[in-house]
């Protein structure tokens, strides 16, 4: 029975899952330490996680429960974002267990389906179970074909709720991305598989949809008639670092372009939905990826980059083609812009500017709503020289916030007008932290919220913009920047042909 005081309108209190078990495949990898294991303390710590809540573990690891104890007590501890409590280390840890095994071998999942068997019993969680891939794609159909063959992806087997969690890269391109889709649906009902894009999980990214749709001062605005360009800029400091097998079969449009810009720039260019149900959130969303256009001269419309050796921060940066297992002939870009329109009657005639690269001067992404000038400017020119177009950025990391920049009177006799800047802060406006992205979208997964989780609609649509640009640059070679600088001088030349340049991050 429910709590009779409580109201499903009452957002004041917290969402809390029904009892349920996280089942993580690769366990021991990357993500899972560094990410999925500290995320689960820090909502068990916010008192978020349900009694009886446990956590199974599955990797090709001859550990017992107490091995898998001992790596998590170490990545949560180091991980996590909330102040550390061993009581609730104890209580959480205490419903730990592992089942080592390898994907290709029956007995082992014959076992992790007993275990989660003995849980239901023992901790009441009904059969509620949520698999999250931490894993290659390639290992996919493998885990999935288990999953089918055991019935642990049978709701009505089983009884209670069976969720799936796909990390990306969704496939490679289109036709991968619709086989994957297709396999997944096939083994889960298609509204119990939630496929992660974690910038869809900050906090910054989720408050452009209030940014726009709780004010009534930016939405009027919010069109071609006073919008001259969007910026879309994601910039790392950081190399490829162990991810050369990965990164140099994929690239920077596929492996960033494909899914976390074009995800930001759906946000920025969807119009309202009729509520925040996921279902009408997303319908906005896949409107503006059909109405994406690509430049009708692909080559003059993008500029693919590769970086060469420089200085980052103060030190020294080998070059892409020296970065350990990196083929001394590789052509693979880590530097992509693009011009995309939106040919729809909101957005016709403004150019979204997207790029994201790799061994850039400093880490941050951002969205830049750039300005049309004022039609008149009743001023001296020589008063508005240090004028330029008003503009509304959106932090979304490292430092998130929202950057208001307009015209303002220099103090003295003379009326020069400059460019100044309101800075709003989410570390100094709210008392509260921002959640990791991985805390936001595991609670969302327990809970069933498919909000913030693209849809295969969403994904494909994603690819058939990504692939004719692939197709383009198909055997032609990146041009060449420094570590340390914005992207090539031919990113700069792009915009300059039509009188605009690159905001400065």
């Amino acid at each position: 029975m429910g709590n009779p005081l409580r109201t499903a309108q009452d957002r004041r209190l917290p969402r809390i899952p029904e009892p349920c078990a996280l089942v993580i495949f690769g366990v021991t990898g990357d993500l899972s330490r560094k990410k999925l294991i500290p995320a689960v303390y820090d909502l068990a710590n916010r008192g978020l996680l349900p009694p009886g809540f446990v956590v199974v573990g599955f990797a090709r690891a001859d550990w017992g429960d107490g091995d898998f104890e001992s790596l998590a007590y170490a990545a949560a501890k180091k991980g996590a974002r909330t102040p550390w409590r061993e009581d609730v280390w104890q209580r959480l840890s205490s419903q730990f267990q592992f089942v080592p095994g390898s994907f290709d071998d029956d007995a082992d999942f014959d076992k992790l389906a007993e275990t989660l068997d003995e849980l239901r019993e023992r901790n009441g969680i009904q059969g509620n179970t949520a698999f999250y891939f931490s894993i290659p794609p390639a290992a996919f159909p493998l885990v999935l074909n288990q999953l089918n063959r055991t019935g642990l992806a049978d709701n009505a087997k089983l009884g209670g709720w069976r969720r799936v969690v796909v990390e990306k890269p969704f496939g490679n391109d289109l036709q991968t991305a619709v086989a994957l889709n297709q396999l997944v649906d096939d083994v889960f009902n298609p509204a119990d598989v939630y496929r992660i894009d974690h910038y869809l999980g900050k906090e910054t990214v989720q408050n452009i949809l209030a940014l726009r749709f709780a004010n009534s001062l930016f939405e009027p605005v919010w069109n071609s008639k006073y919008v001259d360009s969007v910026q879309i800029t994601m910039a790392e400091d950081v190399g490829i670092g162990t991810r050369a097998a990965f990164y140099d079969a994929s690239g920077a449009a596929r492996d960033v372009l494909q899914n976390h810009l074009l995800q930001l720039l759906a946000l920025v260019g969807m119009e309202e939905p009729t509520s925040f149900d996921p279902q009408e959130v997303r319908a906005e969303k896949l409107k503006v990826l059909k109405a994406i256009s690509l430049p009708a001269d692909i080559a003059a419309g993008s500029v693919r980059g590769q970086y060469l050796p420089g200085w980052v921060a103060g030190e020294r940066a080998v070059g892409y083609l020296e970065e350990k297992n990196i083929p001394p002939d590789s052509t693979t870009e880590t530097y992509v812009a693009v011009r995309l329109g939106i040919q729809n009657r909101r957005w016709a005639g403004v150019p979204f500017y997207v790029r994201v690269g790799k061994r850039m001067p400093r880490r941050v992404t951002e969205i830049a709503i750039l300005f049309k000038k004022a039609p008149h400017l009743p001023f001296d020119p020589a008063d508005v020289e240090m004028l330029g177009n008003n503009q509304l950025v959106i932090r979304v990391q490292p430092d998130e916030g929202v950057v208001l920049k307009f015209g303002s009177k220099v103090p003295g006799t003379a009326m020069e007008v400059r460019d100044i800047a309101m800075d709003f802060q989410y570390g100094e406006a709210f008392t509260e932290s921002s959640p990791e992205a991985y805390e936001r979208l595991v609670l969302d997964v327990l809970i069933g919220d498919r909000t913030l989780f693209p849809d295969a609609a969403e994904v494909e649509q994603s690819w058939r913009v990504i692939d004719p640009l692939e197709a383009a640059w198909a055997g032609t070679t990146p041009e060449p920047y420094r570590s340390g600088e914005w992207g090539p001088r031919a990113s700069d030349e792009m915009l300059e042909r039509e009188g605009r340049a690159w905001r400065r991050a």
